[in-house]
């Protein structure tokens, strides 16, 4: 004697797989969306995502204020920065020391931020530089 036989196990296949189906599709959008329009895949990049040249200008900022402090600790890559990062850091600490000699702790953060921002920009203008895993 049988237990079900194949029609009978095609056919709890098919409502298994309907049933997958259409719980997969009743998630709610969210407040605002439109449920017409395509929602972004989880591999679509993030349209707030920041860029390479003012995430390098945020690293260098950090960093820099904590040069001028003696707050620093271990080489370029324990501070999370490449080869060329690093030589934009002593770059900007370096004028940061002038400045702040020659006029205040306001001035040289000031400066730090600017010459972070317009370095950082150059070495990124054109996107990713090369130069390998440490460029």
């Amino acid at each position: 004697m049988t237990t079900g036989g194949p029609r009978r196990k095609g056919a709890a296949l098919g409502l298994a797989l309907l049933a997958a189906v259409s719980v997969a599709g009743c998630g709610d959008p969210g407040p605002g969306s439109n449920a017409s329009e395509p929602r972004a895949s989880a591999n679509s990049p993030s349209p707030s995502a920041t860029s390479p040249a003012r995430l390098c200008a945020r690293l260098i900022g950090y960093w820099a204020r904590r040069s001028l402090t003696g707050d620093t600790y271990g080489d370029y890559q324990s501070m999370g920065l490449s080869d060329g990062q690093y030589e934009i850091l002593r770059k900007v600490v370096d004028a940061a020391r002038t400045e702040r000699a020659s006029a205040d702790e306001r001035a040289a953060d000031r400066l730090i931020d600017r010459r972070a921002r317009e370095l950082c920009v150059e070495r990124y203008r054109e996107g990713e530089p090369t130069g390998g895993p440490w460029g």
